[in-house]
């Protein structure tokens, strides 16, 4: 038999936000790896072998999938929101590069999903309608005077910024210096949406400013997009605001 390995987006944790393609490749598959409460959220299916593990060990859990797979087994590699987003698509990547000859003669397919900042801007409207980026808080692979260099040249350049990964119990600190960094450039009055566990039962999903962002408003949960200077915020009696990106830039086309 011949193995595969399909890295699967997940979603943002709604069921209706599970794409056909990805709910097919899990139907297929002998194996599956992920993060427990990954794991947790695809229903169990008889014969279908479940590896659970640390949301710190991609790495290993994409060495020991590709293993699975090199052995014959149809595998599926799970990822919150979209695989290719900070997620285990580049890790899965990263171990073919570096490990045995047999992994690169896999057949590895990537079955996108729907990443948590498209999740979030659903929510408020369209803050995404010009030009944006995403960016990890997260030091553990790269040094903070890399993430404070892109906070620079995002806000300066007009972005309007996606922040994953703001705050854990290991990394406190990180979202603050991000809202300093950011209000450095920013003016304190540029709209902010905090969007926690968007399509589950616990959803939160807040407007606010930057001058007022609170980073103990945030979790590893929680998706935060901080508009551009041209982001504005419709006013909607009893109903929660539209957030938006003008799709033009002083008159011009986008």
């Amino acid at each position: 038999m011949s193995g595969s390995l399909a890295v699967i987006g997940l979603g943002p944790g709604s069921p209706g936000a599970l794409t056909p393609d990805a709910a097919a490749a899990l139907e297929l598959a002998d194996a599956l790896y992920g993060y427990g409460p990954y794991l947790a959220r695809v229903p169990e299916r008889p014969g279908q072998v479940r590896h659970a593990s640390d949301n710190r060990e991609e790495g290993a859990r994409a060495a020991a999938a590709l293993r699975d797979a090199a052995d014959g087994a149809r595998v599926a590699l799970l990822s919150g929101g979209d695989p290719g987003v900070f997620a285990m698509a580049a890790a899965v990547c990263e171990q073919i590069e570096a490990g045995a000859d047999a992994w690169r003669s896999l057949d590895v397919m990537v079955v996108p999903g729907v990443t948590a900042m498209l999740a979030v801007a659903a929510r408020v409207g369209a803050p995404l309608g010009h030009d944006f980026c995403a960016i990890s808080l997260s030091d553990n692979l790269k040094p903070w005077d890399v993430v404070e260099r892109r906070l620079d040249g995002a806000s300066t350049g007009g972005f309007v910024i996606a922040l994953y990964n703001p705050i854990s119990r290991a990394r406190p600190w990180q979202l603050g210096a991000a809202f300093a960094r950011l209000r450095r450039h920013l003016p304190a009055g540029t709209p902010a949406v905090f969007g926690r566990a968007v399509g589950r039962a616990d959803e939160t999903v807040a407007v606010t400013t930057l001058g007022a962002a609170d980073s103990m408003s945030a979790d590893m949960a929680t998706l935060i997009i901080v508009g551009s200077a041209l982001t504005r915020v419709i006013e909607r009696p009893g109903l929660r605001p539209l957030v938006y990106t003008p799709r033009s830039v002083m008159g011009g086309s986008s």
